[in-house]
């Protein structure tokens, strides 16, 4: 479904490669978390996947599109097939949360029969049902992630990604937003998330995917946030039998 080889990307050749012969293979319907300091290239991954930049160096196909191949005019279509969720959620301020998912819907041109049908129903997936006449501004930090995600999924994308989506929230609101997400991907859906919430990383055991300075250090499933979690790499543990160091 995403498979990036060998790519590499640099915005500034006076500064460090934001991503260093990246290989990176995720299979339809997959759940993966996308971890790493600040910096480390998650953020260039989100970019090049949606095609708002390019690689330097290697080839990217999403949803069976060589990314390198596709034309401008194409590149819509492909984000139709990508759902993209934010952690400061972009919602539209001036439109009922109805509405903030209909309008995606309009943009797809859809037809108002299918409008009224899918709204409610989109609503009602993510625990939103009879808050449609609501504004952003009238929800919890939850529920606006929650209408985020509602318009990422209602034109039934085949991949989910999600950019630090519980970073504005609480620890029980960020549990409830990743297991919308793992319900979501329990459908089909592929879904890579990047996050620094190493809690819910641990929590959910997916695979794990770690950058550092642009380079892949870890691919580890039921994985953990840190590299010590499920044993990537550890070193062994002590025997003070067998320790010159520990004093009998």
């Amino acid at each position: 479904m995403i498979r990036f080889t060998g790519v590499g990307k640099v915005y500034d050749a006076r500064h460090r490669p934001a991503l260093r012969n990246v290989d990176l293979h995720l299979a339809p319907g997959e759940f993966a978390f996308l971890v790493g300091a600040s910096g480390s290239g998650k953020s260039t991954v989100m970019r090049l996947i949606l095609r708002e930049d390019r690689p330097t160096s290697g080839g990217i196909e999403v949803a069976g599109r060589d990314l390198q191949r596709i034309r401008r005019r194409q590149v819509p279509r492909l984000r139709r097939e990508i759902g993209m969720v934010f952690q400061d959620f972009r919602l539209l301020p001036d439109k009922t949360a109805a509405q903030n998912v209909a309008y995606v819907m309009h943009v797809l041109g859809a037809s108002p029969k299918a409008v009224r049908t899918a709204v409610p129903a989109t609503l009602e997936l993510v625990g939103l049902q009879g808050l449609g006449k609501r504004m952003p501004h009238e929800l919890s930090g939850g529920e606006q992630q929650r209408l985020a995600i509602a318009r990422a999924v209602v034109k039934n994308p085949r991949i989910v990604l999600a950019d630090e989506p519980t970073g504005n929230l609480d620890p029980a609101t960020s549990l409830e937003i990743v297991t919308l997400l793992n319900d979501i991907n329990s459908t089909g859906t592929t879904v890579l998330m990047a996050t620094h919430d190493d809690t819910i990383v641990d929590v959910f055991r997916k695979r794990v995917i770690e950058l550092e300075e642009g380079e892949i250090v870890r691919d580890q499933a039921d994985g953990g946030y840190g590299r010590a979690s499920g044993g990537w790499p550890v070193d062994p543990p002590i025997d003070p039998g067998t320790d010159p160091a520990v004093e009998g």
